[in-house]
């Protein structure tokens, strides 16, 4: 009796192994489930922690009012709560008409993930004015200003998608989305960047200013790394049909994606910033002495 042996992979044989593999799993409708069900429930697990680290906040200083803090993990818990119903209900979004509708579903969130995470680059601007006795009145006013011009622009380009659905003003809103997020990596650099260094020169070495380093440095890090990430993807998904992420069959291109830019970034930052502000003492308080 003859045994038939099987023959090893060569390199050249890889390649299309690997297409292959990737072509069932993105043509499966269980991995397509799968895929966008785990995406949900990752997205309604980081919502529910910024929830829960509002409240957390609210408690300790109810009297502060509506800080950055608390509209940073406010918006947080939009974003991802926005972006776990979304893709709870994938099979509906992506097979909505016209098509504007389901970019509109995956897009806005980003824009959202924009002005939440833009909220940390005006919170240093202001530290880093304030420490060189610059002013600082005008950075909220360039904040808003920034904001209001991107949404406003977004909305013409959706706008003009509903009335006629043309691939050269879909290809304009991409690579739109695609300078956003260079302009918004450019901030974290530009003002984390600065931060950092002037934390570093600072004469006292003290436990507190070790964390700063560290919260400045990580959250830097990691945004810039986010957005360049976010920005690259969506600049090759306006030139290449193959990186679309608004289709139903990339699931696999979605998942990773989605990981690399939203929900590790947003789990890691919201890690860092975890800590809570100090208790207000009441005016009224006198230690006995």
């Amino acid at each position: 009796m003859v045994r038939m042996t099987k023959m090893p992979l060569t390199p050249m044989e890889f390649p299309s192994l690997l297409s292959g593999w990737w072509d069932d799993i993105n043509e499966s409708a269980k991995w397509q489930d799968g895929i966008f069900y785990t995406l949900c429930a990752a997205y309604a697990l980081v919502s529910s922690v910024a929830l829960i680290q509002l409240i957390r906040i609210e408690l300790r200083v109810p009297e502060y009012g509506w800080t950055t803090q608390k509209i940073f993990h406010l918006m947080n818990f939009i974003v991802n709560g926005v972006r776990a119903i979304v893709f709870g209900f994938h099979k509906q979004v992506f097979v909505l008409h016209p098509k504007v509708l389901t970019l509109i579903l995956l897009d806005l969130p980003g824009l959202l993930f924009f002005s939440t995470y833009t909220l940390l680059v005006l919170f240093w601007a202001e530290i880093y004015h304030q420490a060189r006795s610059l002013p600082t009145d005008k950075l909220r006013i360039c904040y808003v200003s920034i904001n209001a011009v991107i949404y406003i622009i977004q909305v013409g380009v959706w706008v003009y998608l509903w009335i006629d659905d043309n691939s050269v003003v879909e290809f304009i809103g991409k690579i739109f989305i695609a300078v956003v997020s260079f302009i918004a990596a450019l901030g974290f650099l530009f003002y984390g960047g600065r931060l950092f260094f002037m934390l570093r020169r600072f004469p006292i070495e003290s436990k507190g200013r070790r964390k700063k380093l560290h919260e400045v440095g990580s959250v830097t890090a990691i945004c810039f790394t986010c957005f360049l990430i976010r920005c690259f993807v969506v600049g090759l998904s306006a030139f290449d049909a193959d990186a679309s992420l608004d289709v139903l069959d990339h699931p696999v291109l979605n998942l990773i994606y989605y990981m690399l830019v939203e929900i590790l970034p947003s789990a890691l930052v919201l890690y860092i910033l975890r800590k809570l502000p100090p208790k207000r003492v009441s005016a009224q308080y006198h230690p006995i002495r």
